[in-house]
């Protein structure tokens, strides 16, 4: 008896860590002290040694059920970019600086070139964040796991100067509410898609004309990365007063963690595109569309707060970074919640 015989293949772990090195080196920053396989990760303090009150922010997160898309379209390299972003974009919202990301892998058999491909897509998502990937664990549980299925999560560290995070204690009445277009669905609500659809290969390769593509590539896009766009609109001289990444709960449970007593954000429904796949879910599960919009981003990834007169500034800023910003609310005086109108 040994410990291949239980079902754990050390031999795999070691390919498997030499597989994801070419992934893990395209992430390296200055900072980044040693290589992939130490006991920790090691990131220097250089990058933040002049700032005046530094603050480290963290974030973690995982991509939730919508892993099972994945494992049925044995599609498995984008995944990494939903479950960093769903990390680097908390730390954005506080106005951080992501700088350094570990990630979790849990599975019931490590098959080397899968474990390497998910890598694949946490390395692109610390590139388009531009966080070093300095360490991580796969851990091989069988018994635990069925060997074709593995669990992902993981957790950012950033850092912002004091003077400079975003806390919402200066939002006033009047001040406008911008929005960041998302990809789709990200990586929330899924146990209510996988209700909505038939969760077979099949089902998943089917064309539908309102998406413009087969439904499980809708479904499975990733999580779109804000960190350049915020730090665009704050490199172009707007102070965001509040910001609330819209994941789990939607617009209901989120936009008031952005607010403080006193407030109301309004937001207007009709102020910006809603994506097919939203619509298309709605109709074909007979969901309410207050559930809709307490369970998904329904095409806004990320709300801003900003003074009038810093809109354009704004909006040019997140455009110039890539993404696709629209002007879609207002905060006015009242209880301390939303209201979609």
């Amino acid at each position: 008896m040994d410990y291949k015989t239980s079902g754990v293949d050390i031999e795999a772990g070691y390919k498997s860590v030499e597989l994801m090195k070419q992934y893990v080196k395209t992430t390296v920053r200055p900072e980044m002290m040693g290589g992939l396989g130490g006991f920790s990760g090691a990131f220097s303090a250089e990058a933040f040694k002049n700032m005046e009150h530094p603050m480290l922010l963290s974030g973690t997160d995982g991509v939730g059920t919508k892993l099972k898309l994945a494992f049925l379209m044995n599609k498995n390299d984008t995944v990494g970019i939903d479950c960093v972003a769903m990390c680097v974009n908390d730390v954005a919202c506080a106005g951080g600086e992501p700088l350094f990301f570990l990630d979790y892998i849990a599975c019931g058999k490590n098959y080397p070139e899968k474990i390497a491909d998910i890598v694949k897509g946490v390395a692109e998502g610390c590139r388009q964040a531009g966080a070093a990937l300095i360490g991580g664990e796969t851990a091989e549980m069988p018994g635990f796991y069925p060997v074709d299925e593995y669990d992902l999560a993981g957790f950012a560290v950033g850092v912002v100067d004091k003077k400079d995070m975003i806390t919402g204690e200066d939002l006033q009445e009047g001040d406008v509410l911008v929005g960041l277009a998302s990809s789709g669905v990200h990586s929330n609500g899924f146990s209510l898609v996988r209700k909505v659809f038939d969760m077979t290969p099949e089902s998943l390769d089917t064309y539908y004309e309102e998406l413009d593509g087969k439904l499980g590539d809708v479904l499975l896009a990733p999580t779109k990365i804000y960190v350049k766009a915020m730090k665009a609109i704050k490199d172009a001289g707007v102070k965001v007063r509040a910001c609330s990444h819209i994941t789990g709960g939607g617009f209901y449970e989120n936009v008031p963690r952005m607010l403080k007593d006193g407030v109301v954000a309004q937001i207007e429904k009709d102020s910006y595109p809603v994506p097919p796949i939203f619509r298309l879910m709605q109709k074909k599960g007979n969901i309410d569309e207050h559930m809709m919009y307490n369970t998904y981003n329904m095409g806004i990834g990320m709300v801003l707060a900003v003074r009038p007169e810093d809109v354009e500034t704004t909006m040019k800023a997140a455009r110039e970074a890539g993404e696709y910003p629209y002007r879609i609310g207002k905060i006015v005086s009242g209880t301390k919640g939303v209201e979609l109108v």
